[in-house]
């Protein structure tokens, strides 16, 4: 295992001998894969190379949470749905000797690799995107058997190869195709724990010092902050209000405001220092365009209806309000952790009519069954792509474009609020 502090190479023995220490310049290691759980041996290296892939080279920002996500991700990839198993049903259809070369051969390897990828398209330690693909191998496999058994058969006027290769590759067809349609309204499971990553976090950073790019937690700050009056007087073209006080730390950490020159603050009312003479000055713009920025979960859906009806936000004003992603960009995405919970079934079915009026029927069927996806589980660098591909479509809005769509512009709300829905996501 190299050593992040200096770049050399220990092997076991070496840090054992000392002490689990680097025998270059004694740096102690923070992990040692040796002696964790099979199911998350990973290195230093492994580690700090999360740590500056997230941060794109320690350039961008990032909240623990995005960091739990990159690193549940990275954990999904060290199980590679090719493993032993399907390595040795693999010799043993490609044998390394001619001597080796039997039928027998032949059909036990390809049985090897076929139970296995049954079962990892079961198992659900395993991604959903690992477990289609081996759903999907199973079926292209038995697509294959088929058509090439069915001619083979014919080739050597073979009724019992005929027969054979019928039924085995309908079954691999049905089993396969059987598991990718049970996969439709699976939800992805964390391969690790909060508590686990806490752990692994206070213990590097007890040994290589604080990261530095990671965002600590948004703090309260209720007295407000001295700002100069000749700012105050002017006011933003555009805000974004986020459903976390998270978000709204990540983008204003990444400078998100000062690249836009919009503001960004949170519904729950971040930053408090500045929070009041932020939405003073934006309530000066006549012209104000606000976009919304949430989670595609029952919460989030509601924060729209939520900052056009509310007096402390957008009720009674004119202002045009873009909700940058919706449920619908989403739903069939195999590369985005969709989660499910019991909580998030209760709270879709207390939605409003409001709320609902927003939303297809096939959104309302997705957040009925529980699924939600957090913005966190998106890395900084596409998050933040993501809002600003958001806003530069909202710039020259078109209506019939796939682009930014238009959901419905008459709201019984006491306001002349028109709302859009941007395909941010997708």
């Amino acid at each position: 295992m190299k050593c992040v502090n200096c770049g050399v190479d220990n092997n076991l023995k070496e840090r054992t001998a000392n002490q689990g220490r680097c025998k270059n310049c004694n740096h102690t290691f923070a992990f040692e894969p040796t002696s964790m759980d099979a199911k998350y041996k990973f290195t230093d290296p492994f580690f700090q190379k999360i740590i500056t892939d997230i941060s794109v080279n320690n350039t961008l920002s990032f909240t623990p949470k995005q960091f739990f996500y990159a690193l549940d991700k990275r954990m999904g990839k060290k199980n590679n749905q090719w493993n032993g198993w399907k390595i040795l049903g693999l010799f043993l259809i490609f044998p390394v000797t001619a001597t080796f070369i039997t039928g027998i051969s032949l059909i036990v390897g390809l049985g090897i690799i076929l139970i296995n990828s049954y079962l990892q398209s079961k198992s659900p330690e395993n991604k959903i995107s690992i477990r289609k693909n081996n759903a999907k191998f199973i079926q292209i496999s038995g697509i294959v058997i088929l058509i090439l058994g069915i001619l083979l058969s014919l080739s050597f006027n073979s009724f019992p190869l005929f027969a054979s290769s019928v039924i085995f590759g309908i079954l691999l067809i049905y089993l396969g195709t059987t598991q990718i349609n049970s996969l439709v309204d699976a939800a992805e499971i964390f391969k690790i724990n909060k508590n686990l990553f806490e752990t692994w976090l206070n213990r590097w950073q007890q040994i290589n010092g604080k990261i530095t790019n990671m965002l600590p937690p948004p703090r309260q700050q209720n007295t407000p902050a001295t700002i100069n009056p000749d700012i105050t007087a002017y006011s933003f073209d555009r805000v974004v209000v986020c459903d976390s006080a998270e978000v709204a730390q990540f983008l204003i950490a990444n400078n998100f405001h000062f690249e836009k020159n919009c503001a960004v603050l949170s519904v729950t009312g971040y930053p408090e220092d500045i929070f009041s003479t932020v939405m003073e000055m934006l309530r000066r713009n006549s012209d104000l365009k606000v976009y919304a920025l949430h989670d595609a979960s029952p919460r989030g859906v509601s924060l729209v209806n939520h900052l056009r009806t509310s007096p402390n936000w957008f009720l009674n004003t004119d202002v045009t309000i873009y909700d940058l992603g919706l449920p619908r960009q989403l739903m069939n995405d195999s590369q985005v952790f969709i989660q499910s919970s019991e909580e998030s079934i209760e709270d879709a079915k207390k939605l409003s009519v409001d709320v609902k009026r927003d939303l297809t029927e096939a959104e309302m069927v997705w957040l009925v069954s529980g699924k939600y996806v957090e913005l966190e589980s998106f890395t900084p660098q596409k998050l933040l792509r993501f809002v600003n591909q958001g806003i530069a479509k909202s710039i020259q809005p078109n209506i019939s474009s796939n682009n930014l769509i238009g959901i419905d512009d008459n709201y019984n709300s006491g306001s002349n609020i028109t709302m859009f829905a941007v395909d941010t996501f997708g």
